[in-house]
């Protein structure tokens, strides 16, 4: 779901100039990954960023209505994968998991490994990963949610490999 007028109390001049400097922030894409149950789910996120240092949290927001967020509010957990500059495939792959309708298993085809968290899908070829449990989820005035989790595991897996780090337009949802 998409606000329709995300800064209703900015006239179009001023809604036009914010949109562009807040597309100044750079962001990485990352692929957010959940279970519960059976259920299996990766979506591509791009709004991430470190909360605390003691103890490590990160936040990420993700857009309303995404079938994703239920497995992480029932599991309680969750993880970031963090992509290659030039990782086009698990962009394409993932991107497609924001609608609710598609159905079968995203990580068909991809190799996961075990982390501290047993159930929580982790993809083996990306640059650096977390498992966070979840601490907090935030259903603030906008279109995305934000969620809080508490790092529980992780490492970095490819230092010598540019993370995908991008500046926003407009027309992007993730």
């Amino acid at each position: 779901m998409r606000a329709t007028n995300p800064h209703p109390d900015l006239d179009p001049d001023t809604r036009k100039t914010v949109g562009e400097a807040m597309g100044r922030l750079p962001s990485g894409l990352f692929v957010l990954t959940a279970a519960q149950d059976e259920n299996r789910m990766g979506i591509i996120v791009s709004f991430v960023q470190q909360a605390c240092l003691n103890p490590p949290m990160v936040t990420v927001a993700i857009a309303k209505g995404r079938p994703i967020m239920p497995l992480i509010s029932e599991s309680r957990q969750f993880g970031l994968c963090q992509l290659a500059e030039n990782d086009r495939l698990m962009v394409r792959k993932f991107a497609k998991f924001n609608d609710a309708a598609v159905t079968e298993d995203p990580f068909l085809g991809f190799e996961l490994m075990q982390g501290v968290m047993p159930k929580l899908p982790i993809l083996a070829n990306t640059l650096a990963y977390l498992e966070c449990e979840l601490v907090s989820h935030m259903d603030i005035e906008g279109d995305h949610d934000l969620f809080v989790g508490a790092v529980r595991g992780g490492a970095l897996r490819h230092a010598e490999t540019p993370p995908h780090i991008r500046l926003r337009d407009s027309g992007q949802d993730y």
